[in-house]
């Protein structure tokens, strides 16, 4: 039963994951700034929008003209966001809560097993090129103060769902886990048939 709600845990903290990721890339705040008191910029890495008290959005509408950090974060984001949805899949079928492959015990946890590798995978991706994005805005920004931006609220988000996802990978991948009430009940039925012999008296 607590291999069970360690599993479900792990479920919800990359499906948590997942939702953020999602968010972060779908966001316009990975990079602002301030022009006088009232004016500003946001940049998302699909849309930028402009404004005083009102902002007005626009899609980014050349791929090829976009800076560097953005086409790669956008391209890394969503394959991440493409693992983590096989990998709750895959992780769905290797559940002990779900009846999929119920005669076999071995191949059913070697699913989970695979399905949060996959996750911890895609956590691992949002991290890296999250810190990268932010790496390049702050070597842009060191170099022209002026004319540069700041990294946005996006960023944390971005952070938090690759977080969020490698814990839950690491909760469904563990293979001691899922197999430790499967050993558990065959130690415990084999000290019961040593405790307790046939007789062959009559």
């Amino acid at each position: 039963m607590a291999n069970t709600g360690l599993q479900l845990l792990g479920f919800f903290l990359s499906l948590a994951g997942l939702a953020a990721t999602v968010g972060a890339t779908l966001m316009v705040e990975w990079k602002k700034q301030y022009q006088g008191k009232t004016h500003r910029i946001f940049e998302g890495l699909w849309m930028s929008c402009s404004g005083n008290e009102r902002t007005t959005c626009e899609f980014h509408q050349y791929l090829l003209k976009l800076p560097t950090e953005v086409q790669a974060t956008r391209a890394v984001m969503m394959l991440s966001i493409f693992l983590s949805a096989v990998a709750l899949l895959v992780s769905t079928v290797g559940m002990k809560c779900t009846r999929f492959m119920d005669g076999n015990e071995e191949s059913k946890s070697t699913t989970a097993m695979v399905g949060g590798i996959m996750l911890m995978v895609a956590g691992l991706l949002t991290l890296i090129i999250t810190s990268w994005y932010v790496k390049m805005i702050v070597q842009i920004f060191d170099s022209n103060p002026l004319q540069s931006f700041e990294f946005g609220n996006a960023v944390f988000v971005s952070w938090a769902g690759g977080i969020l996802t490698m814990a839950g990978g690491a909760f469904l991948g563990c293979r001691r886990c899922s197999r430790s009430q499967s050993t558990g009940s065959i130690s415990s039925n084999h000290l019961l048939s040593t405790t307790h012999p046939k007789s062959n008296y009559v």
